[in-house]
């Protein structure tokens, strides 16, 4: 449960807007990277200190500031006072259980999302929280810092001075940033996809508990993703019919284009969880079914040998007076009659399907 939730106990009885880092620390240092650019200018740098970063604000480019590692609190607390962050802001940018949101201040919109890895180690997802600045001229992105950055497209298409987003303003490059995000949540579908495919073939051939081991990981899983991605439409619907002056008119069908394709994840997530439900009735029942034939097999034995311990049972009797005894060709017959009887069992069975 502690990629679900988190704890916040160390928070208990402070002041609204204390700066606490909640979560894992995933780098040892904060790194600071600024890319500046416009359709014909660009500049790509790495930040030695935060205070490289104070002067973009009065520059006539599109600057995108991207931090990864929060655990290091006076880094915000610098970059809120430059940009005139409201502590809540940076209060929520560190506590890394946050739920996707939108909020907008006015001269800034404040975005939450989680970044999803699939864990190749163990099979896992893994999320990372994705805190966005966007301002006039200007996007602040916060990463924790795990390895498998999915902004680097993004990089390099900003590269390229003949790519679109270097003639586009900030709210663009925040709509990539944001649909580069969305963009991978299908990957981790089609990965989740296969693997029930693979479940629910194992489930039907040969159900065994350590299937149904996987379907109660798997249905984890699709509870950790819903709860990651179900408050994203709001996030999206948000900006696309907020009446924020950072986002143009021109943007908004972008927007949209974004919150189909979340819509249609979250549509994937419910079928996933409805599927996994039914996978273990599936296996509830075909544990039932296995049941149920190893007792046919056992009643259908039972059966056969009831007419046949009569038998032996007779002859079993201690009386003095049994005529068949003295017949040398008793013995023989008695064990014709049970095999002629155990067969007539054998082919009704058979005939009626039973065996």
């Amino acid at each position: 449960m502690s990629k679900i939730i988190k704890k916040r106990s160390t928070k208990a009885g402070l002041e609204p807007g204390s700066l606490i880092h909640i979560g894992e620390q995933r780098v040892e240092e904060t790194s600071i990277s600024i890319i500046t650019y416009s359709e014909s200018y660009f500049e790509e740098r790495i930040a030695a200190s935060v205070d490289e970063c104070f002067d973009i604000k009065e520059r006539p480019y599109v600057t995108w500031i991207n931090i990864e590692g929060i655990h290091q609190v006076e880094v915000l607390e610098r970059l809120g006072e430059c940009f005139g962050l409201h502590p809540l802001v940076l209060e929520d940018i560190l506590n890394t259980d946050q739920r996707p949101k939108m909020e907008d201040f006015g001269d800034y919109v404040y975005i939450v999302l989680k970044m999803l890895f699939s864990d190749a180690d163990n099979e896992g997802i893994t999320a990372e929280q994705v805190s966005l600045i966007l301002g006039a001229n200007f996007v602040i992105s916060f990463q924790e810092g795990i390895v498998g950055d999915l902004f680097n497209s993004i990089r390099q298409r900003l590269r390229n001075e003949k790519s679109k987003i270097r003639r586009m303003g900030a709210d663009y490059l925040a709509y990539t940033l944001i649909d580069s995000i969305v963009d991978n949540y299908f990957a981790i579908l089609e990965g989740l996809g296969e693997h029930i495919e693979t479940i629910e073939d194992e489930l039907i051939a040969h159900p065994e508990p350590a299937t149904l081991n996987e379907i109660h990981y798997l249905k984890r899983e699709m509870i950790f993703l819903r709860r990651s991605v179900w408050p994203l439409r709001e996030v999206i619907n948000g900006l696309e019919r907020g009446e924020s002056l950072l986002i143009k008119d021109s943007m908004r069908i972008y927007l949209k284009d974004v919150y189909d394709h979340t819509i249609q994840v979250i549509d994937t997530i419910e079928t996933f969880r409805d599927m996994l439900s039914g996978m273990l009735d599936i296996y509830l029942s075909s544990i039932s079914n296995k049941m149920n034939e190893v007792m046919k097999v056992l009643t259908i034995i039972a059966t056969i040998f009831i007419p046949l311990t009569f038998i032996v049972g007779i002859y079993g009797m201690n009386f003095n007076y049994m005529p068949e005894l003295d017949v040398w060709w008793a013995y023989p017959v008695v064990w014709a009659i049970m095999l002629v009887i155990a067969l007539v069992m054998v082919m009704y069975f058979r005939r009626r399907k039973w065996m």
